[in-house]
């Protein structure tokens, strides 16, 4: 299996296909990590009438998860029609929906204003919301690594993941420049409604960009499944679940270094969050340019060691992490912020996209991935909410354990994932076999 055969329908450059997508991904990852900040700043008693903070706070939370769990339907649906109808399509679609439950949460009537009534709204447009992001992940790293040079693909994968960070970084950035200019229920509201405008753009830039060669050459040559992501269930579910436990220190990590931290600071009287926000915007900038040099080594040097960097500093980092945040200066909250999304993040994210896509053969690749990579974000969604309960129960050790916990399982995960850099692999065999 070559996930971008050197043979076959011409590529469109490269460069261009990957930018394309990284532009979409950070406007669908914008709208997805605004709900994340909002919900631990905000949405705790703006949709939910409770006089406990903490009680506030698991409620939003809880919403944050809904969304997660219905990454998976995202994915399935991409998966399929991904390997069905094509790679562009589902990138076309997919900003759509995601943009389209953005918007609205933005106009959202509050508790105080329609009752239980607001929180039900805000659940089904989380919903919709992780059905349009499920979607995302893997059209676009797709239409990137199909499109790249076999020895480049690790370059040109990590350039969609650039999204993520850029995404990030528009969201925090919109949320300090709120606060800054608004008051009210505005502060949170604006950040949503300016999605409309990004949204539009993003739509535009894909629609320049032409389909996969790897899909064309599948249809061309009559390699469609009728239901591939049934296919790729029966035939490959034990990769499925290797994914799955290769990003929980990526995906679990993130969401706790960022969603967590931003509550935990407030809850313990440590900080205030806006030094949690400032952490994850330096973290971010930086990311733009470590997921590059990430994705570039891993096209000299192998996937799985650039991964383990990543998955043994997340078991590594866990206490101290939190034992700088505890101290409550500021420049500590921010360098630990920062450090756990450069190097626990960043090394594992920026190989995701070649490393798994390269684990499955092209006429299931759009579903294996999808699903592999939206399980893992479903219990993902979970942890934030776990480890706030966790501080209930044993204080911050039991959420930096959690973090350990969660490079455990990556670490071990990558043991047992053949490594699939073409560089580290004999010339005559750069892949494992296509298989029809």
């Amino acid at each position: 299996m070559s996930a971008a055969p050197t043979t076959g329908p011409p590529r469109d450059n490269p460069a261009k296909v990957s930018v394309a997508s990284m532009i979409g991904t950070a406007v669908e990852s914008y709208d997805f990590f605004i709900y994340g900040t909002a919900s631990a700043a905000y949405f705790g008693s703006v949709f939910f009438h409770t006089g406990n903070e903490l009680i506030g706070v698991l409620a939003s939370f809880a919403t944050l998860a809904v969304g997660f769990f219905f990454r998976p339907l995202g994915g399935y649906l991409a998966g399929h029609y991904g390997d069905r109808l094509g790679r562009k399509t589902v990138l076309m679609w997919s900003l759509a929906i995601m943009g389209l439950g953005t918007v609205l949460i933005g106009v959202l009537p509050t508790f105080a204003q329609v009752g239980v009534l607001a929180p039900v709204l805000l659940i089904l447009l989380r919903i919709v919301q992780g059905i349009g992001f499920g979607a995302e992940w893997g059209g676009a790293v797709l239409m990137s690594v199909e499109h790249a040079p076999e020895r480049r693909r690790g370059f040109f994968g990590a350039v969609p993941q650039i999204g993520i960070p850029a995404g990030l970084l528009l969201a925090n950035g919109a949320f300090l420049a709120s606060e800054a200019l608004f008051d009210g229920d505005w502060v949170w509201r604006v950040p949503f409604l300016v999605s409309i405008v990004m949204v539009g753009a993003g739509m535009f830039i894909r629609m320049k960009i032409s389909e996969s060669p790897d899909f064309t050459a599948m249809k061309d040559g009559g390699e469609i499944h009728a239901t591939p992501a049934l296919e790729v269930l029966r035939r490959d579910w034990r990769v499925i679940l290797k994914i799955v436990a290769l990003r929980l220190a990526e995906t679990g990590g993130y969401y706790i270094t960022t969603s967590f931290m931003l509550s935990y600071v407030v809850l313990a009287g440590l900080a205030d969050k806006q030094h949690v926000l400032v952490g994850t915007i330096v973290g971010s900038a930086l990311g733009l340019l470590s997921h590059l040099l990430f994705g570039a080594l891993s096209d000299r040097i192998g996937r799985k060691p650039v991964f383990l960097l990543g998955s043994v500093f997340t078991i590594a980092f866990g206490i101290p992490m939190f034992l700088l945040v505890n101290t409550g200066a500021g420049i500590a909250v921010v360098v630990a912020v920062s450090l756990g999304l450069l190097l626990s993040h960043d090394p594992i994210f920026a190989v995701e996209s070649s490393w798994f896509s390269e684990q499955f053969p092209r006429d299931v690749r759009s579903s294996g991935i999808s699903l592999g990579y939206n399980g893992a974000s479903m219990v993902a969604g979970l942890l934030p909410f776990l480890a706030t309960a966790l501080y209930g129960v044993a204080g911050w050790l039991g959420a930096a354990l959690l973090f350990v916990l969660l490079g455990v399982v990556s670490t071990a995960a990558a043991a047992f994932t053949a490594e699939t850099a073409p560089a580290k692999l004999p010339d005559t065999d750069p892949a494992p076999p296509e298989r029809k």
